[in-house]
C-alpha cells in the first residue's frame, strides 16, 4: 500500500498535475497580498520571441499619437478554460483618466488576434494570472497589447503622469524592448508621488503585478538608445475586477450575464 499517497481511502498519485499551480515563482501571492505588487518574470513559461512576432501586425491605436494597440475582453468558463467574450468598447472615466483623449469616452480598438489567443501559452499565462488574483468563472478580464515605437522622445502615458486604471487587479509585462532608453516604472503610495514604494526599469519578460486599487504608478518617457535607429516598447496589460463605474456600466451592457466588480 502506497502509505505516504494513500489517504483516506484515496491514491493521489493518478490525480492530474495543475500546471497552474507552480506558474509564478515562489512567494508571489505573499508578497502581492502583503505589500500590494510583485515584480517577477513569464519568460520562463512563455515563448517570448513568438510573442513578438504578433506586434508585426498591430494596428494604430486611433486615440493616441504613436501608439498601437489591440485589445480583448476574455473570461474563464465553468471547466477554467479561457474564452473570449466578444466585442465591449473599453471605458475609463475622468476619475481615473485625466487624458482628454482617453477620458470619459468609449474607445474602440481592433481584437487580439484568434491565432495569439489559440496559443497554449496564452491561454495557460490567462488561467495563471486568473489564478493569481482568485478570479472565478465569467468574470471579465481586458487584455491589451500596446505600445510605441519611432524616433525622438515620447511620453507613453500622453500627459496621464502618476494615476490608477480603475481596477483591482493590474499587471503589466514588457513584451519587447528594443533600442529604449528611459521608461522606467513607478509606484507609489500616493497620487501625489510623495511616497515612492519602486522605481524599476522592466526588461523582456518582466511582470508587474499590482493592487490597482491601492497603488498609483507612471512610467517615465521613452526614447531610442542609438538616436540613428528607431525604438520600440510594447507590453501587455491586463486587469480586471474594475472599480470604474463608467466601464461595469459598459461591462453590464455588453455581457448581461457577467460576473462584475459592483461598487453599488
Amino acid at each position: 500500500m502506497k502509505l505516504d499517497t494513500l489517504k483516506h481511502g484515496y491514491d493521489y498519485t493518478g490525480m492530474p498535475v495543475d500546471p497552474q499551480a507552480h506558474y509564478w515563482a515562489p512567494g508571489i501571492s505573499s508578497e502581492l497580498a502583503n505589500h500590494h505588487w510583485a515584480l517577477t518574470e513569464v519568460r520562463s513559461r512563455i515563448d517570448l520571441p513568438a510573442w513578438q512576432t504578433f506586434l508585426a501586425d498591430l494596428p494604430r491605436d486611433p486615440y493616441v499619437n504613436r501608439r498601437w494597440k489591440r485589445m480583448s475582453w476574455l473570461a474563464l468558463d465553468d471547466n477554467g478554460d479561457v474564452q473570449d467574450m466578444g466585442h465591449c468598447p473599453m471605458a475609463q472615466g475622468g476619475a481615473f483618466n485625466a487624458a482628454e483623449s482617453m477620458a470619459d469616452r468609449l474607445r474602440y480598438y481592433e481584437p487580439l488576434t484568434p491565432e495569439f489567443l489559440a496559443r497554449s501559452d496564452v491561454k495557460d499565462f490567462v488561467r495563471a494570472w486568473a489564478r493569481l488574483w482568485g478570479l472565478g468563472p465569467n468574470e471579465p478580464i481586458l487584455m491589451q497589447i500596446t505600445g510605441v515605437r519611432g524616433k525622438g522622445l515620447v511620453d507613453p502615458l500622453q500627459g496621464q503622469g502618476i494615476h490608477a486604471d480603475g481596477c483591482k487587479a493590474l499587471s503589466i509585462l514588457v513584451l519587447k524592448r528594443e533600442n529604449v532608453t528611459g521608461g522606467t516604472n513607478h509606484l507609489f503610495a500616493d497620487g501625489d508621488g510623495t511616497l515612492p514604494l519602486l522605481d524599476a526599469t522592466l526588461a523582456e519578460g518582466d511582470i508587474l503585478h499590482l493592487h490597482d486599487d491601492r497603488l498609483y504608478h507612471s512610467i517615465d518617457g521613452i526614447s531610442q538608445l542609438d538616436p540613428e535607429a528607431p525604438f520600440e516598447r510594447f507590453i501587455i496589460i491586463i486587469n480586471s475586477r474594475f472599480v470604474d463605474d463608467f466601464q461595469n456600466r459598459i461591462l453590464r451592457r455588453h455581457f448581461p450575464h457577467a460576473v462584475l466588480n459592483e461598487t453599488k
